[in-house]
């Protein structure tokens, strides 16, 4: 059975890392595996990503 991170604990972690933090010291004070600390930085990355390919025109 699959893990299932609370929205909570994903919000912490997506802070963290625009803060600038490591993604060890992410993984000591949240007790988030770096794995999916990793994955989870991936799948915002693209959100991000997306909606940046949709909203953004023009844009030299």
């Amino acid at each position: 059975m699959a893990n299932i991170l609370k929205t909570e604990k994903k919000v912490a972690v997506i802070s963290m890392l625009c803060e600038g933090s490591s993604i060890r010291a992410i993984e000591r004070i949240t007790g988030v595996n770096q794995n999916t600390i990793m994955s989870l930085g991936c799948r915002v990355g693209e959100a991000c990503k997306k909606i940046m390919d949709e909203k953004m025109r023009k844009v030299t």
